[in-house]
């Protein structure tokens, strides 16, 4: 659905691509951005968001499931319930990210996701986040260490092929044997390469990053740890130019005060706010799966029989509000961090993430506490709280 004719959005604070404009009016013209202006423009319906900030929709680069549905699940329908759902959290793109499975499995996933991704109703698929299945045992997390391997470019296209080209971003650990050529070859192919779940050295690493992989996921968990001998997988993704390291803010898997230290390594600009969420996010307290793990959730944390941490049951939005909360950045850098920066880490910062002439009008309303009022997709609101 998109919104049809034009109208403008009046807010005390609106985010625009490369600056913040204060009591302005944002034209929104058959579903895209216009320009924002400080007159007030006459003879035009006006949407009146005094007391508010307007920014972007977020975008979610790492998500495998939400309200009871899992990418893993193997049916579109699952994904359809994420990509509804998502709008009332203020998410209006994101990534369906799979799990360390069979390759029949994965195949059939990729290609359903490949076929019908065009059909979302709701937050719109930017492409699909392999997140696996080239990891290392000692820290697999929540992934099934009997299928994972050294990265097989073979492989690897048969995927591709089933998804339509669609798969946009891969996880692999960078001590795999393979994993700097694979590398090399696949990120010329415009897929984005990602580093996590792995027991690498700082310089195992950093030779992944100069054959092209360019973001860290999930930092500090599932990684090679920073000591002052061995900086390991999290030296190195303090250490790199041009990477970006993406982080669980739920105040679960990483405490606030490593959160701001990798903000203050990284910049905020290459910092990414990411959910790792599961099923059960948006859903009560109870017993879920992931891909083939059962996980117990209980006050706010998702946990397998093993007691280890099963991705989240975090928001985007959440995110955003706990970094402000947490005195680690303002609020326009922290809604950056879930929307413009997730969006720039995947090369799709032309397309979504930022409010910009032209641009498809996906964005959110917000309150000076970071409460989401009001999502927007199309120009047209999908979501009020």
């Amino acid at each position: 659905m998109v919104e049809t004719g034009k109208y403008y959005i009046y807010a005390d604070r609106i985010i625009l691509a490369d600056e913040v404009v204060e009591n302005a009016y944002l034209e929104v013209n058959d579903g895209r951005f216009g320009y924002a202006t400080l007159e007030k423009p006459l003879k035009s319906e006006i949407k009146d968001y005094t007391g508010y900030t307007v920014a972007a929709g977020l975008v979610d680069t790492h998500i495998h499931g939400f309200h009871g549905a899992d990418v893993m699940d193997d049916d579109f329908q699952a994904v359809q319930t994420m990509s509804k759902g998502l709008l009332s959290t203020g998410v209006t793109a994101f990534l369906p990210t799979t799990l360390t499975s069979s390759a029949d499995l994965l195949t059939s996933v990729a290609g359903k996701i490949g076929d019908h991704y065009k059909e979302a109703e709701g937050a719109k698929i930017l492409g699909i986040f392999f997140e696996g299945p080239w990891f290392t045992e000692e820290h697999k997390g929540a992934q099934n260490a009997a299928y994972m391997g050294d990265p097989d470019l073979a492989q690897f296209e048969v995927w591709q092929t089933a998804a339509k080209g669609l798969i946009h971003k891969i996880a692999l650990a960078p001590e795999r044997q393979t994993a700097k050529d694979f590398t090399t070859t696949i990120t010329k192919e415009g897929v984005h390469v990602a580093l996590a779940h792995s027991s690498a050295t700082y310089e195992e690493a950093t030779a992944v990053v100069d054959a092209g992989a360019n973001i860290f996921i999930h930092t500090y968990n599932g990684m090679s740890g920073l000591h002052h001998r061995n900086p390991g997988m999290v030296g190195a993704a303090m250490a790199t130019d041009d990477t970006y390291a993406e982080v669980i803010c739920d105040g679960k898997h990483v405490h606030p005060g490593a959160i701001k230290a990798l903000v203050k390594a990284k910049g905020w600009d290459k910092t990414v706010l990411i959910t790792d969420a599961m099923s059960a996010a948006g859903m009560p307290d109870g017993k879920y799966q992931l891909g083939e793990f059962p996980v117990i959730v209980k006050d706010g944390e998702a946990r397998l029989e093993s007691g280890n941490l099963a991705g989240s049951v975090l928001t985007l939005n959440q995110a955003v509000k706990n970094v402000v909360d947490w005195g680690i950045v303002d609020s326009e850098q922290a809604l950056r961090m879930a929307s413009q920066v997730p969006a720039a880490s995947i090369g799709l910062d032309g397309r979504v993430g930022v409010i910009a002439p032209g641009r498809v009008a996906d964005f959110i309303v917000v309150d000076a506490d970071m409460n989401l009022k009001e999502t927007y997709l199309n120009g047209v609101s999908v979501f009020q709280n």
